[in-house]
């Protein structure tokens, strides 16, 4: 977060009410993959054919509230990620609901070849869920800080991509992709973050949320990362540039309208996440803007990098994916391109 902001509240000038944000930034902090356990608990009360797996991370996937009202529906697969996809497929094709649980880094990072085959090569509707993504896992270092999995799971037919903003929104997440007849993945982070939305906030998949209204720049980032993109927009506005904010929380199927309508309206795009550059929600903009409504698009995140071991908002500081970053990228790109 900005420092030099010494707001509690932003005022955000262009906020869209409809959204029923909440802007106070004094408030007690969550991570998405707290707001996922809720969910999970809420769909299997509503849903008996929900069940969940796990490869030995029920406590830092936040499947415990489940295992423990429903533990005849909970299965622990142990360190075993490829035969824990490949069960939660077989699960799927008798007709029961399955998460399955794990680091991103793992699932669907070392068990892609069995989720492309067992999964969406017969379009089971498993919900692959991978949590402690990015580099604000922090002290786990590189080797468990996915920053590759969109790009893995975006590019596989009958997949559905899912980055949530912060807990509510994982939470509504969970519950949307519970009723799908299509294979999802649910990407989750282990650092707690503000909440913006509310349970009054709507959320449908596919579709991408204008959060704040704008002409000079639109911003468009997916996941935690997009409060950071508030907070910058708050600090642009007092420098007179006027920035439309997207929450584009579904990376597949990607929201084209509303993508080619900000490009249309502001004449420069910004993408921002956590995640490598290339082939995460950069990419796909890049790919739908290039072929639709060709501009200027500046791209923030891990550029062809991998993560370091420390604390997890000192890592998110050191590569560049808090507001003050933005801000800086934000001012030198509008002045470019005017």
């Amino acid at each position: 977060m900005n420092k030099k902001l010494s707001k509690t509240k932003l005022s955000l000038k262009g906020i869209n009410k409809k959204l029923h944000l909440d802007v106070n930034l004094e408030r007690k902090k969550s991570p998405t993959r707290s707001g996922f356990g809720e969910g999970l608990l809420e769909a299997g009360k509503k849903n008996k054919k929900v069940v969940a797996l796990s490869a030995d991370l029920s406590d830092s996937t936040k499947v415990t509230l489940f295992k423990k009202k429903f533990p005849e529906r909970f299965i622990q697969i142990g360190l075993a990620e490829q035969k824990l996809v490949t069960l939660g497929s077989g699960f799927a094709a008798a007709g029961k609901i399955p998460f399955v649980t794990s680091y991103a880094v793992f699932s669907p990072g070392r068990c892609w070849e069995q989720i492309r085959t067992t999964i969406c090569y017969n379009d089971q509707p498993v919900k692959i869920i991978g949590s402690h993504s990015g580099v604000s896992v922090g002290p786990d270092g590189a080797t468990h800080q996915a920053l590759e999995d969109i790009a893995l799971t975006r590019v596989l037919p009958n997949m559905t991509v899912i980055v949530p903003m912060d807990h509510e929104q994982a939470k509504k997440a969970t519950l949307a992709i519970a009723k799908t007849k299509h294979p999802c993945y649910l990407r989750l982070t282990r650092n707690k973050n503000i909440q913006f939305t509310t349970n009054k906030t709507p959320f449908s998949i596919g579709k991408a949320q204008i959060l704040k209204n704008g002409t000079d720049l639109a911003i468009i980032g997916a996941g935690p990362i997009v409060s950071e993109a508030l907070i910058a927009a708050e600090v642009l506005q007092m420098k007179g540039i006027n920035v439309q904010v997207i929450n584009c929380h579904t990376i597949k199927p990607l929201d084209v309208k509303t993508i080619v309508n900000a490009a249309k309206k502001c004449g420069k795009v910004m993408t921002v996440e956590e995640h490598q550059i290339d082939g995460g929600l950069g990419g796909a903009i890049c790919e739908t803007l290039s072929e639709k409504y060709p501009v200027p698009v500046k791209r923030i995140g891990m550029n062809n990098q991998f993560g370091e071991s420390g604390d997890g908002d000192e890592l998110l500081e050191h590569f560049g994916l808090t507001s003050k970053n933005i801000i800086k990228k934000a001012l030198k790109f509008v002045k470019i391109g005017k």
